[in-house]
């Protein structure tokens, strides 16, 4: 378990320039310390966690943030390859998307998603959904230790 002043590591799997900009934002509004890397498409995602995985789980994100809609590879198949291998699979996913498909709702739980966000659409709405997952996931949630 990381101390409350220790920084939190966030990946953003986000492809829209506009909500990486607004994510970002939000974060820096917040008050969680944290530090964010962006990935902008599927394949990016599956190599960068690989490399973590393989090279140093101690670095491993405490939260990913992951939009359904990327180029490449999509979130979902992103979201299984996460949630199928035994290292990853412990990662809180949030998905966070502007699909409303009820399709897409039950494929990212039945892939093991932790929660389903359709991004709302206003600024300030916005900021808030964010500020709203750093508030749960890194203040109130307990976050499982680091791989060792």
């Amino acid at each position: 378990m990381r101390e409350t002043n220790d920084s939190i590591s966030i990946l953003l799997i986000e492809d829209n320039e506009g909500d990486i900009r607004l994510t970002k934002e939000a974060l820096s509004m917040g008050k969680i310390k944290n530090s964010l890397t962006v990935l902008h498409d599927g394949e990016e995602a599956i190599k960068h966690l690989k490399t973590l995985r393989n090279e140093n789980p101690k670095v491993l994100p405490d939260l990913v943030i992951l939009d359904l809609n990327l180029p490449v590879i999509d979130g979902l198949e992103v979201l299984k390859f996460i949630k199928n291998d035994k290292i990853l699979a412990k990662l809180p996913v949030v998905v966070l998307t502007t699909s409303k498909d009820n399709d897409d709702i039950k494929k990212a739980y039945s892939y093991h998603a932790n929660s389903f966000i359709t991004k709302p659409i206003d600024w300030e709405q916005f900021v808030d959904v964010i500020k709203s997952i750093e508030e749960f996931w890194l203040s109130i949630v307990k976050l499982p230790p680091r791989s060792e």
